[in-house]
């Protein structure tokens, strides 16, 4: 004799089911991620604005030769990308799901800020902060070197789909930071000014008084925490993501029998 499911039984299992879903590893509302990402775009674009000193009769253009303001121009156009696409996929496919396109491109702009705030925290403000004149933290500082950085992680760690990442990625992320030492030291060797009279970015990368080897050392010892950094932020998200499909798998029995 077959069994007799009853209403009763049914809403039982429904709501064992419920309770026991696995929690998406990303915010699935598109208006949470567009108001996430406008605030986001908003934040770095300021930063850029004020570094570049764009709304004055003199702009800063030069700025443009430091990594701090390259990645940051390429984050605000990230940003600007990503909240075109939500904006595209809010309207055709409605307020439920995600958007995260170009994850690879996600994890460079990524590495880039991060290498920003590393720099920044970590060589700059303690050189720098012997200078009686200098100030630390300052807004524009803030914005371009600290809030900008943390924004973007703050966008893979909410509005992104874990479990995506693969374990050669943070190499490919280390392109644009190992591009851009290349450009300087080319740029300075050829007689390029970063500031009058320096042709040298960042204190780590002045070969006249660290020599050679100290300035490898430096730039061994900064690729080595940042790959670190990449291959736990790969391990995070492969991680969760596994995390996730584990708890799938448990509760597909009970929604089978629903």
């Amino acid at each position: 004799m077959g069994s007799v499911r009853t209403s009763h039984g049914t809403a039982y299992h429904r709501r064992v089911a419920h309770r026991t879903h696995p929690r998406p590893t990303a915010i699935t509302l598109r208006p949470v991620a567009l108001a996430y990402r406008l605030v986001a775009l908003g934040l770095i674009a300021t930063g850029v604005i004020r570094l570049l000193d764009l709304f004055t009769a003199d702009p800063s253009w030069k700025t443009l030769l430091y990594f701090t303001a390259l990645s940051n121009v390429a984050a605000t156009v990230w940003m600007l990308f990503l909240v075109v696409a939500t904006v595209r996929d809010l309207t055709r496919h409605g307020a439920r799901g995600t958007t995260e396109p170009l994850p690879r491109i996600q994890g460079a702009v990524m590495m880039a800020l991060v290498v920003t705030m590393l720099v920044y925290t970590v060589v700059l403000v303690p050189s720098l902060t012997q200078d009686p004149a200098y100030e630390a933290y300052t807004l524009t500082d803030s914005l371009v070197h600290v809030i900008s950085p943390l924004l973007i992680v703050g966008e893979w760690l909410l509005l992104r789909t874990k479990g995506r990442m693969r374990w050669l990625d943070p190499l490919a992320w280390a392109l644009f930071p190992l591009a851009y030492l290349a450009f300087a030291f080319i740029y300075g060797a050829l007689g390029g000014e970063f500031e009058p009279g320096v042709n040298h970015p960042y204190p780590f990368m002045d070969v006249g008084a660290l020599g050679v080897g100290g300035v490898a050392l430096w730039i061994l010892a900064l690729v080595v925490v940042l790959e670190a950094f990449g291959f736990l932020l790969v391990a995070i998200d492969r991680g969760l993501g596994t995390l996730a499909a584990k708890r799938a798998q448990e509760v597909a029995p009970v929604r089978a029998r629903v």
